[in-house]
């Protein structure tokens, strides 16, 4: 019998990733050691997604898989972003790791940078999700009775923060903004289904905008989506536990 792939998964929180690990945890030749997740040092929030710390713990706490948290500092370049990516992954390369998951769709570009990434350090790439049809995956998210809520959107979708995800809503997009959100329209926050124990509980906070620098016009790339040309403003709706 083939020895399993000790695999690490790229944990966002969101709907994807839920789906993606969803997939992974029914794939018999996979065992996956932790939920590996980027939190901005400054926040104590999910990178870009802005969702608190304690939440993503008590999420990770109700799939039962460990979290391993890498602190980045606000808005870093690629140099730092990779240095401090490249030390954690050689960590996990050490402890006998060979794979990592993740819950990329269809954006090719990001996928030859994380692979190129893994390659470094002697890892391979898993992506459940890989080139599967967006309304489809979407459809079969909520059809598991999956629940999740826009945590964080596009200025011009302001009026989705916040928002729980269903079959209504993604019909009353805008027909430019990917119904899972690929191009980095809007990011989820997943409280409920069939990888949860048990459904996680918050309240919802504060709505706020903030405005980055587009990646775009600076010579240092950082970790925004680059789909647009202007500087970028996020609505982020604050969770609560």
């Amino acid at each position: 019998m083939a020895s399993k792939k000790l695999c690490i998964f790229n944990w966002s929180g969101g709907k994807d990733s839920t789906l993606a690990l969803n997939y992974a945890l029914k794939d018999s030749s996979i065992e996956i050691k932790y939920l590996v997740t980027t939190i901005t040092e400054k926040y104590n929030r999910v990178s870009m997604h802005g969702v608190r710390e304690a939440l993503l713990i008590t999420q990770a706490e109700s799939i039962g898989i460990p979290l391993y948290q890498i602190r980045l500092p606000e808005m870093p370049d690629m140099k730092t972003y990779d240095k401090v990516m490249h030390q954690h992954l050689s960590k996990f390369k050490a402890e006998g790791i060979t794979h990592s998951i993740f819950g990329d769709i269809f954006l090719e570009d990001l996928r030859v940078y994380r692979e190129e990434q893994l390659k470094e350090v002697g890892l391979k790439g898993i992506f459940p999700l890989w080139k599967k049809d967006t309304t489809i995956l979407i459809q079969e998210f909520l059809n598991l009775n999956y629940k999740t809520i826009i945590v964080c959107a596009q200025q011009n979708l302001k009026s989705i923060c916040g928002k729980i995800i269903n079959t209504k809503l993604i019909s009353e997009l805008p027909s430019n903004v990917d119904p899972c959100g690929e191009y980095g329209e809007f990011h989820t926050f997943a409280f409920e289904g069939p990888i949860f124990k048990k459904k996680i509980d918050f309240e919802c906070g504060e709505l706020v905008f903030r405005t980055y620098n587009n990646p775009l016009k600076k010579d240092d790339e950082s970790l925004l989506p680059t789909n647009v040309n202007d500087d970028i403003g996020f609505w982020y709706i604050d969770l609560i536990e």
